[in-house]
């Protein structure tokens, strides 16, 4: 401070210590001084200086600045001098008076001692290293100072900053500072940071910035926030618009869920403050940031999926519903509303049913509705219901069929209690407010956009004019008034509702048509030479021609194109209409109405065009001019080459579809085949199972004779117990008996397996022919893998019941030794000198082993019974496959030929196609060459042409010999 008064006390003292001198001794001072308190001092004064002298200061102090930031790091103080002086010489916030003269130098100050400063660009990576000191006499003035070099010159330090190693990320960590002061200075920064340069935003944005803001302004208090919730809607803003890849962020982040607390305004509605309609106001732009009709349809659509879900639509209709309501805030909310519905059918639904709170309940399009159609309504608040009504019906025919069932008189309330939209659509076209009439055209036009069946059914409206007088349609009541003269907007407007209807309704045309005043009177406003201000009228009147034209089915024999034409050429001229054709493309507004959906206009007087109508005059201006200078020969010839051209479509998808078909018929065989081979693997793997079975039971029968033959060596000795028992002959009655019965029994068998083995040798005679013939054919190489696959298998199968039958005969002779071996113990029994008690224990063992005999020849007819079931229904399975691998043969040769002749067909056909094409291009040089049309030729094409019709008929009759 010492140092400060004597610098000062020497520059008041003699006049010759100028301003500049003051400076640069401090600078000298800055410079040379080895103490770091002198140095400080130095410094401090350059601050106090710097605002009234700011270029002094700027010029030769700044270098001396920078190279303190570089040196003194470690004392905060002179550090945080240091950056204040650079903040005042950079910024522009706070100048001094200057002459009117000088504005302009002092205005350019800022940016020329920001680019002295950013030219050397480790000053401001030295500047982004000083930010992350946590003093805050160093951190404050260094986002200070950044933000003021950012709004200087953005671009350049914004591409500084990004090839900074962690620049944007240091920046990012003063969202979390806990000194609000340094918290609200870094959203400022981060605003001129993000500002047009999408790189920055997508960084800032993966740093976690959604997070951080959206928690400040649930801190501040939402919508009854103060400016930092601003400042921090504003930077969202930034981060979000015309950026898709962060706009996928935040709907992929869950973000849109929390903006639905932003708009819980209350009830009551009081104490609407200045600030709060600013931030709601934010709110809602930031809304419609991700729903704007500029983004992808796809991100577009997945928004308004998000906000419907989370309830966000709904809070807004509640807003849009409600009283006490600012009307800037309302306009915004139905401008909101109505992007956030716009091309969703889910949103466009639910709006549909959202009702007024009134008494009856009216729906919220008829109350919007209402507002639009009153002329003491704000202008801005009826363009955004304007907007909002165009929004619903936006590809939207559900809601496009209910507002023009609202005009048909099967749904008209005869009571009169309640006021439909179409009923109030109606009002407005045909009320005194030009205005009124303009938007209610509009909204009707867009009713009908694209969608031929409305347009049909508006023609059945039936309007009465007075009492007394019959009722008019809606049609001629818009021409009635056209022809009226009425004022310049309203006409534009009913001019653009006709051509809307007209377009690609040739039914509508005949309507229009059918009124013998409109074609005169359209031809008479053409024709007239008027001011500037009607040539947009002669215009659309030339547009609406030219529609009836175009779209002429030559259904009015007064009216048809080529008279039409001929009418234009005589009163009009060609060159003339075409010329007041293009007045519409070339109207000043027309330019402007073509930019975006939303109707925004700044006066009423510059309401003038629709958007969706800009498309339609691009569409059809060009096809219009095309069919006015056609002559009808021409026509004739389009229509001829479109009917032969639809002819050949027609034949061309016919036999696709006939392909088509048999591709779906190969793939059913084939399936069928692939079920068939399973069927067969199955059956193979049952008769594997069976022969294994048949080989244990063989065993277990071996087993069972031998252990039999041992018995009878000690069968001998039982001869005389078995005389003396009483039981013992009876048991072997019985057993004989059974004997006898069993060989009843596997003589049937046999009967019946040589039965069977008679059927099986003609199957296999028929099989075989069958295979004869089928070689004979021409088959694929895959069908005779699989006979032969099928042939294998009937061997292996007859092979098998072969070694079956022979094991049954085997079984039978082992049946009858038995029986023998019995009847010579029966003979050959004798008394044996044994005890009583040895010979029963014997003949009960005998008895025994008898009895198990007995129950394994019973079991072994069983399973020869089984077996014998199961080889009949093997054959009756290998009868049906072989039934089927016959049909399949001869289907699948079937379309093979099929095939073959619709593809020689197609061939045909496409040569007939091309030589036609050649004939055409030679008959038209042929023309250009004779330069005027000769009939022998046209008969030549026409008999060309019947010769293509034979041509293109044999491929038919073709098609029905297949």
């Amino acid at each position: 401070m010492n140092f400060l008064r004597g610098v000062m006390g020497g520059q008041s003292a003699g006049p010759q210590h100028t301003e500049a001198e003051t400076i640069q001794k401090l600078c000298d001072r800055v410079a040379s001084s080895t103490l770091l308190d002198d140095r400080r001092n130095a410094v401090r004064a350059l601050k106090s200086l710097s605002k009234k002298y700011r270029l002094e200061v700027g010029i030769q102090a700044m270098e001396h600045l920078i190279h303190v930031l570089q040196t003194d790091r470690s004392d905060s103080e002179i550090i945080g001098y240091a950056l204040d002086t650079l903040y005042n010489i950079i910024s522009n916030d706070e100048e001094e008076e200057v002459e009117e003269n000088s504005t302009r130098q002092s205005e350019d100050l800022g940016s020329q001692f920001t680019e002295i400063f950013i030219k050397q660009q480790e000053n401001v990576t030295l500047l982004l290293s000083l930010l992350e000191e946590f003093d805050f006499h160093v951190r404050w003035p260094g986002v200070k100072l950044l933000t003021s070099l950012l709004k200087q010159l953005g671009p350049q330090v914004q591409q500084i900053i990004l090839v900074s190693p962690m620049g944007v990320s240091r920046l990012m960590d003063l969202l979390a500072d806990s000194r609000e002061v340094i918290r609200n200075d870094g959203v400022l920064l981060l605003q001129a940071l993000t500002r047009s340069n999408g790189a920055i935003q997508k960084i800032v944005a993966f740093e976690n910035a959604f997070e951080r803001l959206l928690d400040i302004i649930s801190e501040e208090g939402n919508s009854d926030g103060g400016i930092v919730v601003e400042d921090c809607l504003i930077l969202l803003q930034n981060l979000l618009k015309n950026n898709n890849s962060n706009q996928n962020f935040f709907k992929e982040g869950s973000y849109i869920q929390r903006m639905k607390p932003w708009f819980e305004v209350g009830d009551e509605n009081t104490g609407w403050s200045a600030q709060k309609v600013t931030n709601l106001h934010l709110m809602l732009q930031l809304v419609r940031v991700l729903v704007s009709p500029t983004n992808p349809p796809g991100a577009t659509s997945s928004c308004q999926k998000a906000m419907f879900q989370c309830g966000l639509l709904q809070q807004l209709c509640t807003i849009l519903m409600a009283t006490g309501v600012p009307a800037d805030i309302l306009t915004e909310t139905i401008n909101t509303v109505s992007e956030v519905i716009r091309g969703y059918q889910v949103n466009q639904d639910y709006f549909a049913s959202v009702n007024a709170p009134s008494n009856p309940p009216r729906p919220a399009i008829v109350v919007l509705l209402m507002s639009m159609v009153n002329e003491r309504q704000p202008f801005v608040l009826r363009c955004a219901v304007l907007y909002c009504f165009q929004c619903f019906l936006y590809k939207n025919q559900k809601g496009q069929g209910e507002i023009v069932s609202t005009l048909l008189p099967s749904t008209i309330d005869a009571t009169g209690n309640s006021v439909s939209a179409g009923q109030l659509l109606c009002g407005g076209l045909f009320s005194t407010d030009s205005l009124s009439n303009w938007c209610a055209a509009v909204a009707l036009a867009h009713a009908l956009q694209e969608n031929a069946t409305q347009k049909e059914q508006l023609l059945r409206v039936q309007l009465a004019t007075s009492i007394g007088n019959p009722p008019v349609s809606l049609l001629q009541q818009c021409t009635n008034i056209l022809s009226q003269g009425s004022k310049i907007q309203t006409r534009v407007g009913l001019l653009m509702l006709l051509c809307t209807w007209l377009s690609n309704c040739p039914i509508a045309v005949t309507h229009f048509l059918h009124n013998s005043a409109n074609v005169p009177f359209l031809t008479g406003q053409i024709a007239e030479n008027l001011g500037e201000e009607e040539q947009l009228v002669q215009g659309l009147c030339a547009l609406l021609l030219g529609i009836s034209i175009y779209f002429n089915d030559n259904s009015l024999e007064s009216y048809k194109k080529e008279k039409l034409k001929q009418l234009i050429e005589k009163r009009i001229g060609k060159e003339n209409f075409i010329e007041k054709l293009g007045f519409i493309s070339k109207h000043e507004l027309y330019s402007r109405a073509s930019q975006k959906p939303q109707p925004n206009f700044p006066s009423p007087e510059y309401m003038i065009f629709d958007h969706e109508f800009t498309k339609l005059v691009k569409e059809l201006e060009g096809v219009i001019t095309k069919a006015i200078y056609k002559s009808s020969e021409e026509d004739k010839k389009e229509e001829e080459v479109k009917k032969t051209l639809e002819q050949h479509d027609n034949i061309v998808t016919h036999y696709k579809n006939m392909i088509r078909e048999q591709d779906l018929q190969l793939e059913e065989l084939k399936q069928q085949v692939s079920t068939l081979k399973c069927q067969n693997e199955q059956l193979q793997t049952a008769v594997t199972q069976q022969v294994s079975q048949i080989q244990q039971h063989k065993d277990q029968y071996n087993l069972l004779k031998i252990q039999l033959g041992k018995d009878n060596q000690h069968q001998g000795s039982y001869s005389e117990g078995a005389q003396m028992n009483g039981i013992q002959p009876e048991e072997i009655g019985r057993l004989r008996e059974e004997i006898e019965e069993l060989k009843n029994n596997q003589e049937l068998l046999q009967s019946k397996l040589t039965e069977k083995d008679s059927v099986i040798e003609n199957l296999k005679s028929s099989q075989t022919s069958g295979t004869n013939e089928q070689s004979s054919a021409i088959v694929s190489a895959r069908d005779s893998e699989q006979v032969a696959e099928l042939k294998q298998e009937l061997a292996t199968l007859k092979s098998q019941l072969n070694s079956q039958s022979v094991e049954i005969t085997k079984l039978q002779t082992e049946k009858q030794e038995l029986l023998q071996k019995t009847e010579v113990f029966a003979k050959s029994v004798e008394v044996q000198g044994e005890t009583e008690t040895v010979i029963a224990t014997k003949t009960t063992d005998v008895e025994g082993r008898l009895s198990a005999l007995l129950q394994e020849t019973k079991e072994l007819k069983n399973e020869i019974k089984a077996l014998s079931e199961e080889r009949t229904a093997i054959k009756e399975q290998l009868d049906s496959s072989n039934s089927t691998i016959a049909i399949l043969q001869t289907e699948k040769d079937k379309l093979e030929l099929e095939i073959t002749d619709s593809k020689k067909e197609q061939d045909d056909l496409l040569v007939l196609l091309a030589d036609q094409d050649q004939k055409i291009l030679s008959l038209k040089n042929k023309l250009k060459d004779l330069g005027h049309p000769v009939e022998e030729e046209d008969e030549l094409e026409s008999g060309d042409q019947e010769d293509e019709d034979d041509e293109s008929e044999d491929p038919g009759k073709d098609l029905d010999h297949i």
